[in-house]
């Protein structure tokens, strides 16, 4: 396989994989109102929110959930905090709401795995 045709499938899994935890979101009673939030210091993959609870979340697809987890690095939560932060600061409620960060992990044939507060700013 090219390099341009791993990348598209890497891209095309990623996307699946961001589909899959905003199901699990949802059913757990959250609101998704951001994929893909793209700014110039990060992404963050999904934005779901229940009362004024913000969840920012990574979602990792892995073959283990210490694998996911520990794709979580310190970089990555930087980038993360960094563009939670820009999106934070546009939302007029911004006062009210608690922000927390959390990790979906999509496991080979098992229902992801949601861990709350997977880290802390």
């Amino acid at each position: 396989m090219t390099g341009s045709g791993k990348r598209h499938k890497a891209y095309r899994r990623g996307h699946s994989a961001e589909r899959l935890a905003a199901l699990a979101l949802m059913l757990k009673g959250y609101r998704i109102i951001g994929r893909r939030y793209r700014t110039k210091l990060g992404e963050i993959d999904l934005i779901a929110r229940r009362k004024d609870v913000v969840l920012i979340v990574e979602v990792k697809a892995r073959t283990t959930l210490e694998q996911a987890m520990d794709s979580v690095n310190v970089l990555t939560m930087r980038r993360i905090e960094a563009a939670a932060d820009l999106w934070l600061a546009r939302q007029p409620d911004h006062s009210r709401l608690s922000l927390r960060f959390d990790l979906v992990a999509i496991l080979p044939w098992r229902w992801p795995v949601h861990v709350p507060a997977v880290f802390t700013s």
